[in-house]
């Protein structure tokens, strides 16, 4: 064989190998289940897969085993029939029965899966165009709430920072506050939704439930090991739907007392006491804060909005004008545009988020928003 021919062996045999190695890097299957529940699904998919490929390869085999061994090119003629009762009893029943014993083990699978009953832990997941909020409704933790939302930084969504998006095995996946459960305990997820439909979506533990305005789904999980397990929001929700992840912290039952107690402790500490005289620099230090948490992903932290798509806050109009006509708009929305209601904000925190974009950028209204302001116009 000649060199040419050695070269291109060669090359032929690395791409091989090559691919093989990419083949064995991608992912086919769903993800490996860390529940119990996870794994009745995942069983179930494979031998519905496994049924699947064995009806595929008897009907398009039988098919071109017929194709093939009646061509015409070997003298054989059209044969002319019409009805055949045994034929048409078969692929009537042979279907039939195929569904019927696919229903038993799907059936209890999916009764399991809406058993939310008897849960240990029960944590309302609400959905915001782009973030979530959790309420820890009962057992351990109760009376915790939080916003979770992606703490990917900037450089990286903007690709501006290629090298750290590449090193970045959780890009895109990673929040600033991590939603904490116990292990081997039940867990029921509520969701809901304050703008539009959303979903609560992690894989490996087996959970996918719509969160839809106005009503209460609801879904359940028990993880089996402890770990850091991921998801995100699974409906297109908007212009942000990439950006709002889900992360789940499953914590042994002692560290997840030490999490309850330290954020029982940040509670505490956060309450604002209803008699407290605020100033100025009190409600923006305070606002800046809650922009961040709620508007910057729109109105931007340079307050100049995305041109095209949500309005500049800074020099506007609605920002510097009457108090009153700001505070309506931020509580209740504006229909037919990406403004949502903020209804869901304390007193304090609409207050000092009012203050801020008045007093910030381009704005230098000098007003300070009092709670009681917002009160009045609830």
């Amino acid at each position: 064989m000649s060199n040419k021919g050695l070269k291109k062996w060669a090359v032929a045999g690395a791409l091989f190998f090559w691919s093989v190695a990419a083949w064995a890097e991608y992912k086919l299957n769903l993800q490996t289940p860390q529940t119990l529940l996870g794994e009745k699904i995942y069983d179930l998919h494979t031998i519905v897969t496994i049924i699947c490929f064995v009806i595929f390869i008897g009907v398009f085999g039988f098919m071109f085993y017929a194709v093939f061994k009646h061509r015409k090119s070997v003298g054989h003629k059209a044969a002319q029939f019409h009805e055949n009762t045994a034929v048409e009893v078969a692929w009537t029943l042979i279907p039939a029965v195929i569904l019927i014993a696919l229903a038993v083990p799907a059936t209890g699978t999916l009764i399991t899966m809406r058993d939310g009953s008897e849960a240990d832990l029960t944590i309302k997941a609400t959905g915001y165009q782009w973030k979530w909020g959790y309420d820890y409704l009962k057992g351990e933790g109760e009376g915790i709430s939080f916003y979770s939302m992606l703490s990917t930084p900037r450089a990286q969504i903007d690709g501006t920072d290629v090298a750290g998006r590449n090193a970045n095995p959780n890009y895109l996946l990673e929040t600033d506050t991590h939603v904490v459960v116990p292990v081997g305990k039940k867990v029921r997820i509520l969701t809901t939704a304050a703008d539009v439909i959303h979903a609560w979506y992690v894989p490996a533990l087996a959970v996918k439930q719509d969160a839809v305005p106005g009503f209460i789904r609801d879904t359940w999980f028990k993880a089996e090991k402890a770990g850091i397990y991921r998801g995100q929001c699974a409906e297109l929700c908007g212009k942000e739907h990439g950006f709002m992840p889900i992360v789940v912290e499953v914590m042994e039952p002692a560290a997840y007392t030490a999490w309850v107690g330290a954020q029982q402790k940040k509670v505490a500490a956060a309450k604002v006491d209803p008699d407290k005289t605020w100033t100025l620099a009190d409600l923006k230090a305070h606002g800046e804060k809650v922009y961040a948490q709620n508007c910057v992903a729109c109105h931007q932290a340079t307050g100049m909005g995305v041109p095209g798509a949500f309005p500049a806050l800074s020099g506007s109009k609605v920002v510097n004008g009457p108090k009153d006509d700001q505070i309506k708009l931020v509580l209740n929305g504006k229909q037919g545009t990406a403004m949502n209601a903020f209804k869901h904000l304390s007193d304090v925190d609409l207050a000092a988020a009012i203050t801020y974009t008045r007093n910030s950028w381009n704005n230098k209204s000098g007003d300070a928003i009092t709670p009681a302001d917002v009160k009045a116009l609830r």
